[in-house]
């Protein structure tokens, strides 16, 4: 589909049981209309005063739910209020990516060479170009050094370099997040398996073996760039800092137990990659000198080029893991696709939210990245339904959104199906998308609950897990999932 067609698409945008008579001749049937299941239901539905107060979150809370077809309005509290939107942006994002780079569009990883291939030796330099691929990994790294010794290279002349160039690199997502936390890595032009290294420990006898790499589903490739040293104390868990592009971490001693592992965010994503594109080469006999980072994209002969999924099953990836990193890529790559490369996040950030305001009437929105990872966007939820109604329960973007199966016991109305995006932040919580209710009838719908108070009283080091957020989060979540099963029940069917 070609990015016109795109956007236009966008833009189209109890049974009853039979008693003995008690006298003669009585009625065996009520001369008054039975009265139906549904009003029953309606009647005991709590109020939305009820619903609020027995949820006990605090701060501030919008929401807003309309006839997806008609955008009427339903039923709304305080639906012009700003809030964070958390990775519910990432549902804007995703609209955003498919407009602009259209849903045939596929990043493209390239080896390019310099100069001339003689005799299985690269005259000149041989350059691994990032194209934006979000979920480039290091299976797909392998393909590429088994296709470049099928080309017939084995060794270059020149320089190994790397270039994220096609995009502004940003060292982190969101600056107020603690160092270690693997959904706030870098972003580039080149991202290797989402910016993250696997960090990995077991305890041998008074000391700890540890290992950093960069695994996939069947590679563990070692790598040197991102490193870790043992400390003996008990806080902070994780110290960082970057020491002439090496990661140099530290972790704690009482934190570690007798093994484990996690995610770390990678901060030099073009190095990362270039550092295991090294190792799965040698494996393969092309011998490569160390990576080095290229500032532009060069010219010259591609040698071998990896095509990511389209972009359609891109989104639907990212809006079900909600992947922080894939939401950045896919903002910056439409941005710069609709106009010059964008300055940083934040430029580009600002791009989309015109974008919204223009093709979405979104008035009122501002976001200050793509994930939604920082709390600094803001978004209420009467803009948020007129996107989705914009864009259509019969749309692109409905198809992607994730199943969400319903929380609530025993519901007035069972067989609505919801499908949404969910956003979670400390003291923020958030979900909005569509309902199809029994009877066919589609609902679009947008809830934002924040404690921003509570939120700002986290100090950064405790911002992973901090005390009282799950509880909060899970009363919220329970709260949105009251509030689709009073709309399901007032406006189903007989509603």
């Amino acid at each position: 589909m070609t990015k016109d067609f795109s956007r236009r698409a966008f833009l189209a945008g109890a049974g009853a049981t039979l008693g003995v008579p008690a006298m003669a001749n009585a009625p065996l049937t009520s001369i008054l209309p039975a009265p139906k299941p549904a009003d029953y239901a309606k009647r005991s539905l709590p109020s939305i005063d009820h619903l609020i107060s027995e949820a006990g979150l605090g701060g501030k809370y919008g929401f807003v739910v309309a006839d997806a077809r008609t955008g009427t309005i339903l039923e709304a509290r305080n639906p012009v209020l700003p809030l964070p939107p958390a990775s519910v942006a990432k549902a804007i994002t995703g609209a955003y990516a498919l407009s602009e780079l259209g849903t045939d569009h596929q990043f493209e990883t390239r080896i390019v060479a310099t100069g001339p291939v003689v005799n299985g030796k690269v005259e000149g330099d041989l350059v691994l170009v990032g194209g934006g691929d979000p979920t480039l990994d290091t299976d797909a790294l392998a393909g590429m050094a088994r296709a470049l010794k099928a080309a017939g290279v084995v060794q270059i002349a020149g320089a190994f370099r790397v270039t994220g160039a096609y995009l502004p690199y940003q060292r982190v997502i969101d600056p107020g997040q603690p160092d270690h936390l693997g959904y706030n890595p870098a972003v580039s032009g080149l991202n290797l398996n989402y910016n993250r290294v696997h960090f990995q420990w077991k305890r041998a006898g008074g000391t700890y073996d540890l290992l950093m790499d960069a695994r996939s589903d069947n590679l563990r490739p070692p790598v040197k760039m991102a490193r870790m040293a043992v400390v003996d104390r008990k806080v902070p868990i994780f110290t960082y800092k970057d020491a002439a592009g090496t990661d140099s971490w530290t972790v704690a001693k009482a934190a570690l137990g007798n093994g484990g592992s996690r995610w770390l965010p990678v901060r030099r994503p073009d190095l990362y990659a270039g550092e295991v594109f090294q190792v799965l080469a040698r494996s393969q006999g092309v011998v490569l000198p160390r990576p080095e980072v290229g500032a532009d994209i060069p010219a010259g002969t591609v040698l071998v080029t990896h095509s990511s999924a389209p972009l359609p099953e891109i989104v639907k990836g990212m809006l079900k893991y909600s992947t922080n990193l894939t939401a950045e890529v896919l903002g910056l790559a439409a941005s710069a696709q609709a106009d010059q490369k964008p300055a940083d996040l934040a430029g580009s950030a600002a791009q989309m939210s015109e974008w919204a305001q223009q093709a979405l009437g979104a008035s009122r929105i501002a976001f200050a990245d793509h994930s939604g990872l920082s709390d600094a966007s803001r978004l209420s939820a009467r803009d948020m339904v007129r996107a989705l109604v914009t864009l259509g329960p019969s749309g692109e973007l409905h198809g992607l959104l994730k199943a969400v199966a319903p929380k609530i016991d025993n519901p007035p109305v069972a067989g609505y199906a919801i499908r949404a995006k969910t956003g979670t932040l400390n003291f923020v919580s958030t979900l909005a998308g569509y309902v199809t209710l029994p009877d066919g009838r589609e609902l679009a719908f947008a809830i934002f609950t924040a404690d921003m108070e509570r939120r700002a009283g986290i100090a950064r080091a405790n911002r992973e897990r901090p005390k009282g957020a799950k509880s909060w989060s899970r009363r919220s979540r329970r709260l949105q999932h009251q509030l689709i099963s009073r709309w399901a029940t007032l406006y189903g069917p007989d509603g």
